[in-house]
């Protein structure tokens, strides 16, 4: 069945899109899902849809600055206003009484892990998919690190474009071509959202060792955009960590995606 569609407002004033996926019967848990950069929870219908199925209520968020949610495009004046709204979602979440699963994809599993490193409320169990916990430091990104700061001061809004290949997002070239041609993707980053990503990086990698949410970890061993050695500290951590080797960087969106959903859901069981 298709999400209901409803707004809230963040703590700052802006009107924030969720998606909500309801079971049939009663449900046995909740999962809050967080969705990449460029993108937006409607590319995330099979995936709700398929855990509402297996008797999970999901709540998925446009990020501000995103997808139909408020905000200036692809824009944050800091990382804790990503983190601010993830709480104020799982405090409403959490208010459901039931196991609480946070499932954050690319730089929403960054967000997922940053939040769960940085002393707030907790939910049960997190499951990251091809988190964006490290980056290749190449020119671009040592460019960005230089003179990035000099830049925001003037124009924080500073649009950072770069060709968008519609290989890169998974080995099903058909899903890169159909987030090609979204009318809601957002096909740049702000420099002020630049360098706050680059911090979060940095600050969550600083803190992984404080991690303490039971974690599960679906990352393509072909990924192009988030490097598979990005995730590996979370294995040396204890999280239940699996590469799919052939596959790209949206491991949901692959022919095989629901499969993977299911081991998502497997796992879930062995810790609720």
């Amino acid at each position: 069945m298709p999400a209901i569609i409803d707004h809230g407002t963040t703590r700052d004033g802006l009107i924030q899109l969720r998606r909500r996926w309801r079971p049939e019967e009663d449900a046995r848990g909740v999962v809050l899902l967080l969705h990449g950069i460029g993108e937006h929870t409607g590319r995330y219908e099979h995936v709700g849809d398929h855990l509402a199925e297996a008797g999970f209520e999901v709540v998925g968020i446009d990020h501000r600055g995103y997808g139909q949610s408020g905000g200036r495009r692809a824009y944050l004046d800091s990382w804790s206003q990503f983190l601010d709204d993830v709480e104020d979602q799982l405090a409403e979440v959490r208010s459901f009484g039931l196991p609480t699963v946070m499932l954050g994809h690319s730089m929403g599993g960054l967000i997922a892990a940053s939040y769960c490193v940085d002393e707030r409320p907790l939910p049960d169990l997190l499951v990251l998919s091809g988190p964006a916990l490290d980056i290749d430091v190449d020119a671009k990104v040592k460019m960005l690190k230089k003179i990035g700061p000099m830049i925001r001061k003037v124009s924080p809004g500073y649009e950072i474009r770069d060709d968008w290949d519609p290989t890169v997002f998974a080995a099903d070239i058909s899903v890169g071509e159909k987030f090609m041609g979204d009318p809601l993707r957002t096909d740049f980053a702000t420099i002020s959202l630049g360098l706050e990503l680059v911090g979060a990086i940095e600050f969550t990698r600083q803190r992984l060792g404080s991690l303490s949410v039971p974690t599960m970890c679906v990352h393509g061993g072909d990924d192009k955009l988030v490097p598979v050695w990005a995730s590996e500290p979370l294995e040396a951590l204890g999280a239940h960590r699996i590469v799919y080797d052939g596959l790209g960087h949206e491991v949901f969106n692959e022919p095989v995606g629901l499969n993977i959903v299911d081991e998502v859901i497997a796992w879930i069981d062995t810790q609720i």
